[in-house]
């Protein structure tokens, strides 16, 4: 699976989700500084890449345009705990979520619970 960090993101995230089965680059490296939702949600269709952001927006993108991808993982309610914890969280429960997002799926964490939601939004 390969990860795209979103800018609302540090860039030492990506670290925490590569693996063996896994990539991850942050979006000034992949975009640019300072891209748009939507040239980010245009990269992550056509490269086949999960968003990992805090922006709440690319649920929105996802809504509007009733597509099923690219998955996002939503760590909006993480961005108070240290970088380390966060890329720990989203890790550990790896397993747990990995099927969901290549169905397509936007997953939020929390500090207590993950949600999944399947794409499309109806």
């Amino acid at each position: 699976m390969k990860f795209l960090v979103d800018e609302s993101l540090s860039p030492q995230l990506c670290g925490y989700l590569i693996s063996n089965d896994d990539t991850a680059e942050h979006s000034r490296e992949a975009v640019g500084c300072g891209a748009s939702d939507q040239e980010i949600f245009a990269y992550a269709t056509s490269n086949e890449t999960v968003i990992v952001t805090a922006d709440t927006d690319f649920g929105t993108l996802l809504a509007q345009a009733e597509a099923d991808r690219p998955s996002v993982v939503l760590m909006r309610e993480l961005l108070s705990l240290p970088v380390a914890e966060q890329g720990r969280l989203v890790a550990e429960n790896m397993g747990q979520i990995r099927d969901a997002l290549v169905k397509g799926a936007i997953v939020v964490f929390s500090r207590t619970e993950i949600r999944v939601r399947p794409l499309p939004i109806a």
